[in-house]
């Protein structure tokens, strides 16, 4: 009796898996204009390079070829029931993270949903045929791993987020102390930016980069800055672009609002490096109580609990 739900479950597991490639092979027949190959067979053209399309297929992950075309037609199918707050709050999020594997709001959100089923579903199967785990174990081990599953998508976008900022507020002062170099020897600010971009390669240069394409093709540059903290989504990028906007509609020396922000950033920096070196003994409390102080009991009372045993068991045997 307890396979029955099981078998269902793994029955249910495999129609959504055909149902899945279903979709997608017909997405990747629908969308054309958007069909990798087409991209890079056309970019074997101009080369002057011949090449099949088995062999551009083929030169392609499992990811671009299968799961993402899925993973995109179900996008567009969840979005139609998504409340349009709920996609908006979602991009801004991809937007934070940096935007990884390319993909949108509507992607994220339903891959939630086939995480939860894979996860569920495996779970399901090895509780029941393989480890032969009770009916009631392994329904609570199936559910908590597709409540798992359900939240992973979010917790991994929230740690991508949580990386590129820490990422960002490390190198603001070294970026700012090169900034308020190049803007003193002469160069324009967007030219500062660019020697900025240029040196490094990290996340702040990659959104310098993007600002200095969007001020070149013809948006304003204090609606570029504002979008640039708006992706980045941190305190300290937020008031170095208000200070820069600032200074160039008062008219203030460039260089010397830039030396005063990278200044600031210094000292938050230090800030935020003492107040980790503080958190620290807090945080050792854990390991030293279940790991450290365990072992020094056992080496420090184990010879002294030897001769009680000893002592006792020899007044005992004499008696």
């Amino acid at each position: 009796m307890n396979l029955l739900p099981l078998l269902i479950v793994g029955l249910l597991v495999l129609v959504g898996a055909v149902v899945l490639i279903v979709v997608g092979l017909r997405y990747s027949k629908n969308e054309e204009e958007d069909d990798p190959l087409m991209a890079r067979l056309a970019e074997y053209s101009q080369r002057g390079e011949i090449s099949s399309l088995e062999e551009i297929e083929l030169s392609q992950s499992f990811s671009e070829r299968i799961i993402l075309p899925m993973m995109r037609r179900m996008g567009e199918i969840s979005a139609r029931f998504t409340p349009q707050k709920v996609l908006e709050e979602t991009r801004i999020k991809i937007e934070m993270a940096g935007n990884p594997g390319r993909i949108d709001a509507a992607t994220l959100l339903a891959s939630r949903f086939v995480v939860a089923a894979i996860l569920g579903g495996l779970m399901f199967l090895v509780g029941g045929l393989v480890a032969n785990w009770p009916g009631g174990q392994t329904f609570l081990v199936g559910i908590g791993a597709t409540l798992f599953g359900f939240f992973l998508p979010q917790l991994w976008l929230r740690d991508r987020i949580q990386r590129r900022q820490k990422e960002v507020r490390n190198a603001m002062p070294d970026a700012l102390d090169l900034l308020t170099i190049c803007v003193e020897a002469g160069l324009g600010f967007d030219a500062a930016m660019a020697k900025v971009s240029e040196k490094w390669e990290n996340e702040l240069s990659i959104a310098f980069a993007r600002a200095i394409r969007e001020v070149q093709l013809g948006k304003l540059r204090r609606e570029a800055l504002k979008d640039m903290s708006d992706r980045l989504g941190i305190p300290e990028m937020t008031s170095f672009v208000a200070a820069v906007i600032q200074s160039e509609q008062l008219g203030v020396s460039m260089a010397k609002v830039l030396r005063i922000q990278s200044e600031q950033m210094r000292m938050k920096r230090r800030q935020r490096a003492e107040e980790q070196a503080h958190k620290a003994p807090v945080k050792m409390i854990i390991p030293m109580a279940f790991l450290t102080f365990p072992s020094i009991f056992i080496v420090l009372l184990a010879p002294a609990a030897f001769k009680i045993m000893e002592a006792f068991g020899g007044g005992i045997g004499g008696g």
